[in-house]
């Protein structure tokens, strides 16, 4: 594989980030361990990951991101979650690697060439719960709703419908009009769902310029930043912010740690000051 890789599309980036995960299941000090990232991830993944912009180098963003994810759906766990729906779910691995109740159902959803992929990649491994995963395109309002209703349904070997769901989006929205999020956010609000995780970039676009982004430019960014959910019904319940966390797990450049000792962007005004961050939101 030669250098100057980008991604050719948005389904491109799966890869992109299961190399970044590869390359923290290396570290003595991991964050997390991911033995089937370098898998998933190939040559070409890493040779997107070897051509990243300079902010991006190490890729403490996405190791921050999936440290971050990974507590939080821990915590939703705690608090009674009895499934977990992963949208767009890529070439994510925690139902393999996390410590999960082995009843939990987790359904993952994404598009048909990625799902096959996945399958065949991962045909011999044993997940630590139970798995599904379904093609779909989360773009169709009826492929969704149809989606929604089987998932939330009684599947598979689990008999009883889900009645306090965690709804996982990571590593999409940015990629979506708002028109589009509008819309998942309506579809999500349906009494089997309790909470909706997902991450959020907001004032990040003039850094994710140039040709590293060339075919999968960020189009969700609301001047309002979190307000935006807020007013389709939902509540943050957990705003964590990637930079401050990025320092705390020793993962920021050095460059950036300074400024996680000034006061912090408001992410419901983030037009002069970029905020960047995971959030859970349960539905008001």
């Amino acid at each position: 594989m030669t250098g100057g890789e980008v991604p050719s599309n948005v389904s491109d980036t799966a890869r992109w980030v299961a190399a970044y995960r590869a390359r923290e299941t290396e570290r003595p000090d991991a964050l997390f361990r991911d033995p089937l990232a370098d898998r998933l991830a190939g040559e070409r993944g890493h040779a997107i990951a070897d051509n990243a912009p300079p902010v991006m180098r190490g890729g403490w963003p996405i190791v921050t991101r999936t440290k971050l994810i990974d507590d939080l759906v821990a915590t939703a766990i705690g608090e009674g979650c009895d499934r977990v729906l992963n949208l767009a779910a890529g070439l994510d691995t925690r139902p393999y690697r996390l410590e999960l109740p082995d009843d939990l159902l987790w359904i993952e959803a994404d598009l048909p060439e990625l799902v096959a992929e996945k399958d065949s990649a991962l045909a011999g491994e044993t997940p630590h719960c139970v798995l599904i995963r379904r093609a779909v395109d989360l773009a169709d309002p009826d492929a969704r709703a149809k989606f929604l209703d089987e998932a939330l349904g009684a599947i598979g070997p689990v008999t009883a419908p889900a009645s306090k769901a965690l709804v996982l989006t990571e590593g999409l929205l940015m990629y979506l009009d708002p028109p589009t999020v509008t819309d998942l956010a309506a579809a999500l609000s349906r009494p089997e769902i309790a909470w909706w995780l997902l991450d959020l970039s907001l004032g990040m676009r003039k850094m994710r310029s140039g040709d590293t982004f060339a075919n999968a430019p960020m189009k969700f960014e609301p001047a309002n930043g979190v307000r935006f959910f807020e007013d389709l019904g939902w509540q943050p319940i957990e705003l964590e912010s990637l930079l401050l966390h990025a320092r705390k797990f020793r993962r920021a450049p050095w460059y950036l740690r300074p400024f996680t000792y000034l006061p912090q962007p408001d992410p419901r005004k983030p037009v002069r000051n970029p905020w960047s961050g995971i959030i859970r939101f349960r539905r008001t």
